[in-house]
């Protein structure tokens, strides 16, 4: 074997200087808004990390900072104008990113210069490039790229052992009630081959739950019209049955679980049921159904109608009665009146939804649904979404109920010295419920965050499962 060649420094050479290391830049990051939002913040901060900047952990710490907003809702705005606010204040150095930063108000003006001027610059969702741009002007990157400093599956803001992958961006819907499609956009499906990529990287780093969002699941690859990929040398078509069938596959191959989110009720979703009787993809639909009367629906511009979902809700807990089925509603919309919010009690009354949500109606601005006739007042909207939920305490308590004395599965999220806390398939991340698990002194059965245990369900209540290892 030759050895490297040295290469000697002439006499007449000066000598090398010494320098002391030069401190990367540091940036601080504000992340809010839905799952889709986390997945850009993911991206950003990935490609930070690539280019060699460091994620400061305080205002005081960073050079500048990145606001990742989130405008769907008054509530929401005001969230992110106050945390950008707090980011001026405390910093005074602020890049803004996000679906706030599509949105203009009535005059068109834009909502965030016209609150915050001081602000760097603005960016709308879905904007790597453009935020990035932004960073090297004000904060230059220190060196080329160098990817092999970044781990395959990127930076991740959730724990080690779950993650989202995000199939798509954008929605051809038009919902009255929403302006998602004005701040980012028409479907756009991700390729196939990327996703897959995406997902095996994530389970080789210690992913075992991938949660599947977009803006609609249902439609991936309508924009493409279903276009052919490949994956590991086989063919795959750009479409939501022929995703999940591969990703419940390469799950499986990892001893992970797959769960699907942000599923509209369309009827190719039949064909994803039996794929959940494999325990990896989950036997959970997280369907965004907001209201059961058809008029209701139809001033909404929803794409299915409340008769067809209860149709196909039994269909579909015919064929896995262990279906999980989430959903969220709206309580008060424009126009409903007393005797088509009962019909939606009655809709959930048959329905029997396993996770539920519910917001009374607030207008957003730019949606249509502000010009609709006959609004609802406030106080009756709100005392509407509480009737909702004490109807679904009920619900929730009594199928809870019917889990006692089973033995399932969970994936366990934290461990402290009196119990742990897990998850079973029916428990996605932040927004269901948990299983308390007592923690056991028997040798053999310790339990350890990120990873899978099987538990005896004790007892339950409204909202929570608890039960002794088994």
């Amino acid at each position: 074997m030759s050895e490297l060649r040295r290469i000697p420094v002439p006499s007449s050479a000066p000598a090398p200087l010494v320098t002391a290391p030069v401190a990367a830049p540091k940036v601080g990051f504000v992340s809010l808004g839905c799952p889709k939002a986390l997945v850009d913040s993911e991206q950003i901060l990935t490609q930070l990390r690539a280019e060699g900047y460091e994620t400061a952990k305080s205002y005081a710490g960073a050079d500048l900072v990145i606001v990742n907003t989130c405008g769907f809702i008054d509530a929401a705005v005001q969230e992110s104008l106050d945390a950008i606010g707090e980011a001026l204040a405390e910093n005074g150095r602020v890049i803004v990113t996000g679906c706030l930063g599509a949105k203009k108000d009535a005059a068109g003006d834009d909502i965030i210069m016209k609150v915050h001027p001081k602000v760097l610059a603005v960016t709308g969702p879905h904007a790597l490039a453009e935020v990035m741009d932004s960073v090297h002007l004000h904060l230059p990157k220190p060196h080329e790229p160098f990817f092999d400093l970044v781990p395959s599956q990127g930076v991740k803001l959730t724990p080690k052992h779950y993650a989202y992958l995000k199939i798509s961006e954008g929605c051809n819907h038009r919902c009255s009630f929403c302006i998602i499609p004005s701040m980012r956009g028409d479907l756009v499906s991700r390729p196939i081959a990327d996703l897959m990529l995406e997902a095996e990287n994530l389970f080789k780093a210690g992913v075992k739950e991938l949660l599947v969002i977009s803006q609609d699941t249902s439609a991936y690859g309508v924009d493409v019209k279903f276009r052919l990929g490949f994956w590991n040398g086989r063919p795959v078509k750009t479409h939501m049955t022929q995703l999940v069938e591969a990703l419940g596959e390469l799950a499986k191959s990892y001893g992970a679980w797959v769960r699907l989110h942000y599923v509209y009720p369309y009827p190719h979703v039949d064909q994803i049921i039996p794929m959940m009787s494999g325990g990896h993809v989950l036997p959970y639909l997280d369907i965004p159904l907001q209201h059961a009367h058809p008029d209701v629906l139809k001033r909404m511009k929803r794409p299915a109608s409340g008769e067809k979902n209860i149709e196909r809700i039994q269909t579909w807990r015919a064929m896995n009665p262990d279906l999980t089925i989430r959903s969220t509603f709206i309580a008060g919309f424009p126009g409903e009146t007393e005797a088509e919010f009962e019909y939606l009690l009655d809709f959930l009354k048959e329905a029997q939804i396993d996770r539920l949500g519910c917001f009374a109606y607030s207008p957003v601005e730019g949606a249509t649904a502000n010009l609709l006739a006959d609004p609802v007042p406030e106080e009756v909207r709100e005392e509407r979404r509480a009737r909702v939920m004490l109807l679904q305490e009920e619900i929730s308590a009594k199928r809870l109920q019917a889990k006692v004395g089973k033995t399932i599965r969970v994936l366990i999220d934290e461990v402290n010295r009196t119990e742990a806390v897990g998850r079973s398939s029916a428990d996605a991340p932040e927004i269901d419920g948990v299983v308390h698990i007592k923690r056991s002194l028997v040798p053999g059965k310790k339990l350890t965050v990120g990873e899978f245990a099987d538990v005896t369900v004790t007892s339950s209540d409204a909202h929570d499962l608890w039960a002794s290892v088994a």
